[in-house]
């Protein structure tokens, strides 16, 4: 299946367009675990099986992450890894521009910033602000908040249904508010 088939934009300079791969998602799930579990290490096979991700991948990418220094690798009997830093101040936006790259809603928010449209596109100041919007609130969203989110949740288990919860932390990360339809 090629990328178009998943209805992917894939520009003359080969960008992927406002997609969050498996690999920055496993990524994300990764420090998550560990910020979860800190001061502990956690093996890379300890989290793949937690998560049923491939064990192969995770490790690439765990090692992509210390190069980066978001995380530190533990040698020996208990080594495995652990947080490099505070995850207060490692953010969405951070970790997946290191694993991806540069994140873009459109080719015209590329380096280069140009399609054959621009020059009668109506929608591209728009859509500055929409890719900006996205960017700002990858960039206000840490590991820590999602590792608080978390913790609720599973302190609530018992107390709430699980939809609830979800809703209400999707609410307070995004404060997003849905306009209703007009049709």
């Amino acid at each position: 299946m090629g990328d178009n088939d998943l209805g992917l934009f894939r520009s003359e300079f080969s960008f992927r367009m406002l997609k969050l791969t498996k690999k920055a998602d496993y990524g994300l799930i990764a420090l998550k675990h560990l910020a979860v579990n800190a001061p502990a290490s956690s093996s890379a096979k300890e989290i793949a099986e937690s998560y049923g991700i491939p064990g192969a991948l995770l490790s690439k990418i765990l090692q992509k992450l210390v190069k980066n220094g978001f995380l530190r690798s533990e040698h020996g009997t208990n080594g495995g890894y652990k947080l490099a830093r505070d995850p207060k101040e490692i953010t969405a936006y951070e970790v997946i521009r290191t694993i991806d790259g540069p994140i873009f809603l459109t080719a015209c928010f590329t380096e280069h910033g140009y399609c054959v449209h621009t020059d009668k596109c109506t929608v591209r100041d728009p859509l500055q602000k929409v890719h900006e919007g996205i960017l700002r609130l990858l960039a206000s969203i840490s590991i820590s908040d999602m590792s608080a989110d978390s913790s609720k949740a599973d302190a609530k288990k018992t107390e709430s249904k699980p939809e609830a919860d979800l809703a209400k932390s999707a609410d307070r990360l995004y404060d997003v508010a849905i306009p209703p339809t007009t049709m």
